[in-house]
């Protein structure tokens, strides 16, 4: 039997998935990955917990698609910082494909849980977890006391430890 969050989400797809793949597809200038974000977009909404009101649904639908469209980009470009990074590993060295590609997706899991929080914490606390600093370290790095990066790293582990 289907929720009232996944008939309002149908209704939407037929009445406005033409017009949103278009408007994704301005802003992307590639129509598969508008076809690709506009399917992210509807699986967002299918995955909410609460029916929305919608008034505008056009609108509601390109607040989602905005969101969804700013992620498509930081993948984008953790994606090209991460092969640039794996560019300058010399070959004998660097990971096979299955390994790169569980490195990435560990990466794009570690920017989400670290989506957020102030610049500063999340730099000490990469510093810390992929550099493997210590404290003091981090603190001589970035210019703060000790206390701070004892804060700051307390701060990003709790945002990991309650986004699971």
């Amino acid at each position: 039997m289907p929720s009232a969050l996944s008939s309002t989400v149908e209704g939407l797809y037929h009445a406005h998935h033409n017009w949103l793949t278009s408007w994704l597809r301005r802003r992307l200038g590639c129509p598969q990955s508008a076809a690709d974000l506009a399917q992210d977009t509807y699986l967002r909404l299918l995955q909410a917990r609460e029916t929305p009101q919608l008034i505008e649904p056009r609108a509601f639908l390109a607040t989602v698609a905005k969101r969804v469209l700013c992620n498509h980009f930081r993948r984008q470009e953790l994606e090209r910082a991460y092969l640039q990074a794996l560019a300058q590993i010399p070959e004998e060295v660097a990971p096979s494909e299955e390994q790169k590609a569980i490195i990435f997706e560990t990466l794009l899991e570690l920017d989400r849980l670290l989506d957020g929080l102030p610049p500063l914490v999340k730099r000490a606390f990469l510093l810390a977890q992929v550099d493997g600093l210590g404290q003091g370290e981090i603190a001589r790095e970035l210019g703060i006391s000790l206390a701070t990066v004892k804060r700051y790293l307390s701060k990003a582990a709790m945002r990991c430890y309650f986004a699971l």
